[in-house]
């Protein structure tokens, strides 16, 4: 029993002893982080009116999950924040999603980040949105997206480009 109370200082020594500036890392296993950097290059099909080629922006996307005992996620919600750059005068933003498709195929929406068209105000041709908890339903399509985020992209849509604007697949911060 001495011996265990000895071992048991010397721990807590120990542990106090290390770098006070640094704490631990802590892993949270119910949020997971993506980025896409959209550029008019990566969009399919391309761009049907170039007013709008020096398009450009970054979307940060997280996931907030819900999880029962053995691991499985049964609720999610994303968090979109979207920075939009280098939009010609006049250019009105539409819709924002995320999509299923790998680099170069086009796909259907899996999870929109609920944008109503001309919401969005471009002051210069700069804008920013953000949308939070967005549900993301099934729940299915969240761990689809976390075990392949390059499976999946988000583009921005506007009146002059239907068919979307900018685009860049996930990637898993």
């Amino acid at each position: 029993m001495k011996r265990a109370s000895v071992l048991l200082v010397a721990l807590i020594l120990a542990a106090g002893c290390g770098d006070s500036d640094t704490a631990p890392a802590t892993i949270d296993d119910n949020r997971v982080q993506f980025s896409a950097a959209l550029t008019t290059a990566n969009e399919v099909p391309p761009l049907v009116n170039a007013t709008e080629a020096g398009a450009s922006g970054t979307a940060n996307i997280d996931f907030n999950l819900t999880k029962d005992a053995a691991g499985t996620i049964t609720a999610a919600t994303a968090h979109f924040r979207v920075d939009l750059t280098g939009f010609p005068a006049g250019s009105a933003i539409t819709a924002a999603h995320i999509h299923t498709g790998a680099a170069g195929v086009q796909g259907p929406v899996l999870v929109s980040a609920q944008v109503a068209s001309g919401e969005v105000a471009l002051t210069g041709g700069v804008g920013t949105f953000s949308r939070l908890s967005i549900p993301i339903t099934p729940v299915a399509n969240a761990q689809a997206i976390i075990n392949n985020p390059a499976g999946f992209y988000f583009n921005v849509h506007t009146q002059a480009n239907t068919s979307g604007v900018i685009r860049g697949q996930l990637v898993r911060k």
